[in-house]
């Protein structure tokens, strides 16, 4: 028998924080927070959490992952690694800025809060897809990945091992593409090196990044599909019929639906024969582009929205809360065991070979 466990996960999105609450198989919390209400007053999220104790795990807002550090250990060179920020963005009113605060308010609560590992910490990814690479999928769309092996196992009746698919993450924001064999996450293309996004424009080009030299990491949020269309503000329900309208959001739609292609037909090459295409996401809810999605995907292999088990809480939280009861030992300490998640070790500058890297690793990685 399995030990009761009572668990939260949080994911920490651009556009909202989700909370989602386990106990066993059973929601006991599933609640979102606008992501500005958070970055003004970061004690909101803190009051939720301590107004559902007790609670025996929970995952916090772990950016671009740090491998199973409690917040009560957590260190000026961990949250550094955690939020990838410079001091220029220290202290800005965005989501980033507001993070470092927020971070020490959850280590000053006394709550049972761990952060848990990036695609690029896990040993389940071959160190030959890790070179010179950082975001290939951040902690968030790790725990999202994770319901997608449980949903896939669930509904396909298989065991964790036997699942194979490659996921979309269609944030609002960014986009991510990772890739899954065996149960096991084996390669990935996060939000800031790989697929345009609905905000963030991906990849950039590295002319690009030359000509623009110093910027603030608030950048990485801009050029997606709602910049192109010329309406930065522009909800993705709103895309279809602008679509429809006019020639810039036409370019945007076309602009983001190949790009999502070529991202799914690069990932084969590394599970070529998924068994689905799992699309989860604030996005992925607008039916059309989920419609559109399907079409463009359904070559590859069958296209399939997670299912999820919140009725409110995005994927990445309800992933997170089954990381969260697993880790804790309840019934899902199985799906962990799988996905050999607490084997992930190093930091995310461990596979940078470029030029400066040694004083970088420096800079971030001192006592590390």
């Amino acid at each position: 028998m399995s030990t009761r466990v009572r668990a939260v996960g949080i994911d920490p999105g651009t556009v909202s924080f989700d909370v989602c609450g386990i106990e066993g198989n059973d929601v006991f919390l599933d609640q979102t927070i606008p992501s500005a209400e958070v970055a003004a007053n970061p004690q909101v999220l803190v009051d939720l959490l301590q107004s559902v104790a007790p609670v025996d795990t929970i995952i916090g807002p772990s950016g671009y992952g740090l491998p199973w550090i409690s917040a009560q250990d957590l260190r000026p060179q961990d949250v550094d690694l955690l939020v990838l920020s410079e001091e220029r963005d220290r202290g800005r009113t965005s989501i980033v800025g507001g993070m470092r605060k927020m971070l020490i308010l959850l280590k000053e609560s006394g709550l049972p809060i761990y952060f848990v590992p990036g695609v690029i910490h896990l040993a389940t990814v071959p160190e030959h897809r890790k070179a010179n690479r950082i975001d290939m999928g951040t902690a968030d769309k790790l725990c999202a990945v994770a319901l997608g092996i449980h949903d896939q196992a669930h509904r396909l009746n298989i065991e964790y091992e036997e699942t194979s698919f490659i996921y979309v993450e269609l944030g609002g924001a960014f986009t991510a593409v990772i890739g899954v064999a065996d149960g096991k996450v084996v390669d990935g293309m996060g939000g800031t090196s790989g697929s345009l996004g609905y905000r963030a424009l991906g990849a950039m080009d590295g002319e690009l990044a030359y000509l623009l030299g110093d910027f603030h990491k608030e950048l990485l949020c801009s050029g997606g599909v709602a910049h192109i269309a010329g309406r930065p503000d522009l909800p993705p329900e709103e895309l279809v019929s602008h679509a429809r309208a006019d020639d810039r959001s036409r370019l945007a739609w076309e602009a983001f639906f190949e790009s999502l292609t070529k991202c799914v037909a690069a990932e084969t090459t590394v599970v070529p024969t998924p068994q689905e295409i799992l699309i989860s996401g604030r996005v992925a809810r607008v039916p059309e582009i989920c419609q559109e999605l399907t079409g463009r995907l359904s070559s590859f292999a069958p296209v399939r929205r997670v299912a999820g088990f919140a009725q409110v809480a995005k994927e990445a939280a309800q992933g997170a809360a089954l990381v969260a009861e697993g880790l804790g030992g309840g019934v899902h300490e199985r799906l962990v065991k799988v996905m050999q998640l607490c084997e992930a070790s190093g930091t995310i500058l461990d596979h940078i070979y470029i030029a400066g890297a040694e004083s970088l690793k420096e800079r971030y990685i001192r006592d590390a």
